[in-house]
């Protein structure tokens, strides 16, 4: 049984998550494509794309790239805690830094989690000491990702 799941709109059913699933794993889907899948028409899911949309479920649409191909090897996460008053500073460093994919201020000892890709250690050496005169920084290499980008569920909606 699919837990109810509301949105400004109404409620989410099994069809809009099999449809929001479908366009996760492939952003480029077609509507026919969809449809079939489903069992619906083209116009129907369509609509309910548009009220996803409208209802703010779906936000964008996007493409994974793997960052090795562009020569960045290696990714890590940085744990930053900026030192009294320079929280803003280190907000503003932290945008500027193009090898950031992406960061969030977070609750607890740190106040952002920034994921880098780089191209070597000494590439990652350079962030760091861009964000250190400001900030304490924690640098952990990642090694793999055993979970990918995914759809967001509460526990039970697979059900």
């Amino acid at each position: 049984m699919i837990k109810r799941l509301r949105y400004e709109n109404g409620d989410l059913d099994a069809v809009d998550l099999r449809i929001l699933r479908m366009l996760v794993d492939d952003a480029r889907a077609s509507v026919a494509e969809i449809a079939r899948s489903v069992g619906m028409s083209a116009p129907s899911v369509s609509e309910r794309i548009r009220r996803l949309q409208e209802g703010g479920i779906i936000e964008g649409y996007t493409i994974r790239i793997n960052p090795a191909a562009f020569g960045l090897p290696l990714a890590a996460w940085l744990r930053i805690r900026p030192v009294p008053g320079q929280l803003g500073t280190v907000s503003e460093i932290l945008r500027d830094i193009p090898e950031i994919a992406t960061c969030d201020r977070v609750t607890g000892e740190d106040c952002f989690i920034a994921r880098v890709h780089v191209g070597s250690v000494p590439d990652l050496e350079r962030v760091i000491d861009r964000i250190i005169p400001y900030a304490m920084t924690n640098t952990s290499i990642i090694q793999s990702s055993p979970v990918t980008e995914r759809l967001p569920m509460p526990a039970g909606a697979n059900d």
